[in-house]
């Protein structure tokens, strides 16, 4: 009877274990597809599944996204009760790419193709039209020894645009489109996808091996053992397994390459992971971590980047 799906339950996990969350809004979308009377069911189902979490007190406001229900309840929601938070303009701009592709049309002429485009979030600082930038890792590629090495794109910003308005400067918050000079191959097919673009020099080192902080969830969300009715047990990390690491928009595989588990249960449990992709990443960042179950990857746990082993560019 349970009508949330497994990646629902993985997102209130995966809020709290941020931590540092404080405004909450449940959207109870397609309502227009069922009867009142399942509405008021899937609310109670709603109010029990977050009992207990950082969500317990957040509001469930019923929509329906297709036919625009309650979305100005939404807005005005956002408006009044969620404070605008502080932004930082004063530091170098570093945008997080969740997008990218390639805006020619097959036949252009040479003279009239543009550069790649990049889609993402502006973290941080102010972005500004004509500015030179980096992209992070960049061009990546293997020796015969099958070592990663990575050559950083440098460009120049020459559009940028939100929703259908053109920017001449962008700050921290939304979505913005950034027009580049970058040849539109690398860009095409979200090629970009986990990149990191700053101001040139400023960005955070590439990383092929990190060292995490750990922890890990007591039992599988949607996953269930026989004859048991809770989920399966979480098992720790072993050495050279295989997991999925979700770093920023980026996701990689990455084998265990060192385990520390402490003797006592209030230690740090600490791992080293050897990435198959290059990360432009901060100690500190935030990780999720995944294991391949029944053929899926599923949510296990999440951690901390204390450390890592970097690339020399």
């Amino acid at each position: 009877k349970q009508w949330y799906q497994r990646r629902v339950r993985e997102a209130v996990v995966s809020t709290q274990s941020t931590g540092d969350l404080k405004h909450i809004i449940i959207l109870q979308n397609k309502i227009d597809l069922i009867k009142e009377q399942q509405a008021i069911e899937q609310h109670r189902d709603i109010v029990d599944f977050v009992k207990g979490t950082m969500a317990e007190n957040a509001p469930i406001i019923p929509i329906s996204a297709q036919l625009k229900y309650n979305i100005e309840v939404i807005s005005e929601y956002i408006v009044k009760k969620i404070p605008i938070p502080l932004r930082d303009f004063t530091s170098d701009p570093r945008l997080i790419v969740i997008r990218s592709f390639d805006v020619n049309k097959p036949g252009s002429e040479v003279d009239s193709l543009k550069g790649g485009v990049a889609g993402g979030s502006l973290l941080k600082g102010v972005l500004k039209v004509g500015q030179e930038i980096e992209v992070r890792p960049g061009i990546t590629t293997k020796d015969a020894d099958g070592n990663l090495h990575c050559v950083p794109i440098r460009s120049r910003v020459l559009t940028m645009f939100a929703e259908h308005n053109d920017l001449q400067y962008a700050v921290p918050g939304g979505l913005i489109g950034v027009g580049t000079k970058i040849d539109p191959t690398l860009c095409i097919g979200d090629r970009l996808v986990g990149h990191v673009i700053g101001s040139e020099g400023s960005l955070p080192p590439i990383y092929t091996l990190i060292e995490i902080q750990y922890h890990l969830m007591r039992r599988l969300l949607g996953v269930r053992t026989e004859g048991r009715s809770k989920g399966a047990k979480v098992d720790n990390l072993s050495r050279n397994e295989v997991l999925l690491v979700n770093i920023g928009s980026l996701s990689a595989g990455g084998r265990v390459s060192a385990i520390r588990d402490p003797k006592n249960q209030h230690g740090d449990k600490r791992a080293k992971v050897i990435l198959t992709s290059a990360v432009c990443t901060d100690v500190g960042e935030k990780i999720a971590i995944s294991r391949k179950i029944n053929k899926h990857w599923r949510l296990i746990g999440w951690g901390t980047i204390k450390g890592g082993q970097k690339m020399t560019i």
